[in-house]
């Protein structure tokens, strides 16, 4: 098995949000992660970033939501882009896996048809809640015609270990991370925004856009007890180690 990180876009939001003894003022960069796992048995999409439009008119598609959330990507800074510098076209993916349904982490699902999407049960009532919109879900990211398979615990995928579906709540009620085993890469946890930040693992440091603190903070400590046993730890937007990562065409495998 292959695994492509692939840029999904990328953010600017106010520090405070993410690292809440930033000063008032400070503004964070956000890169954005697609995860293109290439199992024998299919293609499968971590994640799809944030929509193409949304570099050229975040409020048109986000509405308020872009007050607070700034894309500073290109339009051409996104997973489709990244398939297709692979050679790859989105009826290639067979199953796109939603860690939950904001915006930069479902915006791209539209494009997938072909795909089947999963996400986790309490992700998919969360996003139908009454109180959806001050959550930060948008329909028109999530909202789409495709099969949709929700789960409700800890699931592998194909039944190998090759890549197993962990709940991992607390940004959301159904935040979910997936654990790939490579063959010679080793193990690595795809986190999302179960640990957007570095720090965010190293701190115990809860960002203000959690849902349930005491769900995150349950969360990490299983994410260490992951980490502890070898899995290396991606993280939802951590600009730091997004440059160290192989992105692109350089595979992990």
């Amino acid at each position: 098995m292959k695994m492509h990180i692939l840029s999904g876009g990328r953010l600017r939001m106010r520090a405070n949000v993410y690292l809440p003894d930033a000063d008032r003022g400070a503004t964070i960069e956000l890169p954005v992660s697609s995860v293109l796992l290439r199992h024998r048995q299919a293609n499968v999409l971590f994640d799809t970033g944030c929509h193409p439009s949304v570099a050229e008119d975040a409020q048109e598609r986000w509405g308020g939501m872009a007050k607070v959330i700034t894309p500073i990507m290109g339009p051409s800074d996104n997973v489709m882009a990244g398939l297709s510098a692979l050679g790859l076209c989105p009826e290639d993916v067979d199953i796109v896996v939603n860690s939950h349904f904001h915006p930069d982490h479902c915006g791209c699902n539209v494009f997938f048809g072909k795909a089947e999407i999963i996400v986790h049960d309490a992700e998919l009532a969360a996003a139908r809640a009454p109180d959806s919109a001050i959550r930060g879900y948008i329909p028109c990211e999530w909202d789409h015609p495709m099969p949709m398979r929700a789960i409700s615990a800890e699931h592998d995928l194909f039944g190998d270990g090759r890549i197993v579906l962990l709940p991992l709540p607390g940004h959301t009620p159904g935040t979910v991370g997936a654990l790939a085993a490579l063959d010679r890469s080793g193990a690595f946890l795809l986190a999302s925004d179960a640990v957007s930040l570095r720090t965010h693992l190293d701190r115990d440091i809860v960002p203000r856009n959690t849902w349930n603190a005491d769900a995150f903070i349950a969360s990490l400590r299983e994410i260490r007890r992951i980490e502890k046993d070898g899995a290396r730890v991606v993280c939802g937007h951590d600009a730091g180690q997004w440059q160290k990562l192989r992105t692109g065409a350089d595979a992990y495998d």
